[in-house]
């Protein structure tokens, strides 16, 4: 067994918004014919099943629609191989999948005015990140620069961005950059 680290403990810069790596967290993927594991998931959860490209957050869980076939449930990482346990086996009668990410993940947390916020994500993505493209409670999944990401803005107004654990140094970095005043960052 392995102590689990986070991929960037500690990481913050102050910018025009804060961008902070959130820490070691929980997140499942669970796959499969949505109307059919929708009933189990909300069941094992606790959380409605979001509708399509929504995020639903209760109780420190959020469950995000991902794809047609793919749903991430968000948790405290130390709960999280358990609640992979209850899922594998609510959908056990589906053609399903459940799957503990946690470790293969990095979640970066952006704090600031909602304008800033924007304005940092829209340096870096080719989505419409305009409030009436990119609501509150929308998950989308794009890229930022060269690096596949996931990002929503959080009911508590930041903005949450998921990318892949190999690619932390380098969102992190992009973030930074696109969060500095002037446009660049000398060094880290």
């Amino acid at each position: 067994m392995f102590d689990a680290m986070s991929p960037k403990t500690g990481a913050r810069y102050e910018g025009r918004v804060t961008v902070a790596e959130a820490g070691l967290s929980g997140m499942i993927t669970l796959r499969g014919a949505l109307d059919t594991i929708a009933q189990p998931v909300a069941d094992a959860t606790g959380l409605e099943v979001p509708d399509t490209l929504g995020i639903v957050e209760e109780g420190g869980r959020a469950l995000a629609w991902m794809s047609p076939d793919e749903m991430m449930l968000f948790c405290a990482y130390e709960d999280a191989a358990d609640l992979a346990a209850r899922l594998a086996e609510a959908t056990a009668d589906e053609h399903a999948l459940v799957v503990d990410m946690s470790d293969a993940r990095a979640i970066f947390v952006l704090t600031g005015a909602e304008t800033s916020l924007r304005e940092t994500l829209a340096k870096l993505t080719p989505a419409d990140v305009r409030p009436e493209a990119f609501p509150a409670g929308m998950v989308r999944r794009s890229r930022l620069a060269q690096a596949a990401a996931a990002f929503w803005i959080a009911n508590d107004g930041t903005l949450r961005v998921m990318c892949f654990r190999s690619v932390a140094d380098y969102v992190f970095a992009l973030l930074s950059h696109a969060a500095h005043p002037e446009g660049a960052v000398d060094h880290f």
